[in-house]
């Protein structure tokens, strides 16, 4: 994945922090030669020059929050995946303290969550905020090579992202209410599919580029689906949440599934952003499509 965006414009924020501080002076009084108050363990009260208790100093400000690190990576051992030992990786813009909402970007056959954030995303993220997109994380997983969804293997990398790789996103300070998906290929299949499945609510957007689509199981590549019945459980024609998720589909003209995603656009009750556009199915049209992508996804996130 390529540096996000170069931008044109630049956003400055300013953040001010004001402590205030009082102090004050006891003083003691006589009450007469024949009577003394009796000792005490309080502390003494400050007074004022007229006899009334001064005010307790205001508390001091917390410290400000540190910065989240740009760039982190673990792994899990994954139940859904069948125990497979599972890489992610998180890339933040520089200097974020409050959680970041992410976006889910899922890659195609062959690659994996170092092939996704491969290319600079730290600094594409740092440009693309210097340039006034608001401020959001890029987080990418392992989910090999079975198209997101369960296979008759039992390898499951769909209820691995919604259900492990997202709450475990909780405890890497981010702000998983609303997440974003994005993916390439297969992953542009899988962002339409998962992002259907954890439903309007939860989805704030979905980006599909170049997406895997074939309109019947007969069609599908080898190894996309394990029969007509996965296909059908798992085919996101028809969809009706789709219909209530804002989306992003961009395909070359020159891409193989350009027909059948060409006629996936024409289903959807509403006509999605992007489109088609001079371009195959390779890094080349992926790259030109970024800047354009991220700078429709961040905002609607982000809201």
């Amino acid at each position: 994945m390529m540096a996000l965006v170069s931008g044109q414009l630049s956003r400055r924020a300013i953040l001010r922090l004001g402590v205030g501080a009082a102090a004050g002076a006891a003083g003691a009084v006589a009450l007469g030669p024949t009577f003394r108050e009796p000792a005490s363990s309080a502390p003494p009260v400050a007074m004022t020059s007229v006899g009334a208790p001064l005010a307790p100093p205001p508390p001091l400000a917390p410290p400000p929050a540190a910065p989240a690190p740009t760039y982190v990576t673990g792994s899990f051992v994954s139940a859904a995946r069948g125990g497979i030992d599972t890489n992610w990786a998180i890339a933040r813009p520089p200097g974020q303290t409050a959680p970041l909402r992410p976006v889910i970007a899922l890659h195609g056959k062959g690659q994996d969550a170092a092939g996704v954030m491969a290319g600079g995303v730290e600094d594409g993220l740092a440009q693309a905020v210097a340039a006034g997109i608001p401020p959001f994380a890029v987080v990418a997983v392992d989910g090999g090579g079975g198209y997101w969804h369960k296979r008759a293997s039992g390898e499951d990398a769909g209820a691995m992202v919604l259900d492990e790789l997202i709450p475990m996103l909780g405890g890497q300070g981010l702000d998983t209410s609303r997440v974003g998906f994005l993916g390439w290929s297969m992953g542009g299949y899988g962002a339409l599919l998962l992002g259907s499945r954890l439903g309007p609510a939860r989805t704030a957007a979905i980006c599909a580029v170049s997406p895997a689509l074939w309109t019947s199981s007969g069609a599908a590549a080898p190894g996309a689906f394990d029969g007509a019945d996965d296909y059908a459980a798992n085919s996101v024609w028809g969809q009706p949440n789709l219909g209530a998720i804002p989306i992003r589909i961009d395909c070359g003209d020159s891409d193989p599934f350009y027909s059948a995603t060409k006629q996936f656009i024409a289903q959807l009750p509403t006509p999605p952003s992007g489109g088609f556009s001079p371009g195959g199915h390779d890094g080349a049209f992926w790259s030109s499509q970024l800047p354009a992508e991220i700078s429709w996804l961040a905002p609607i996130l982000t809201t």
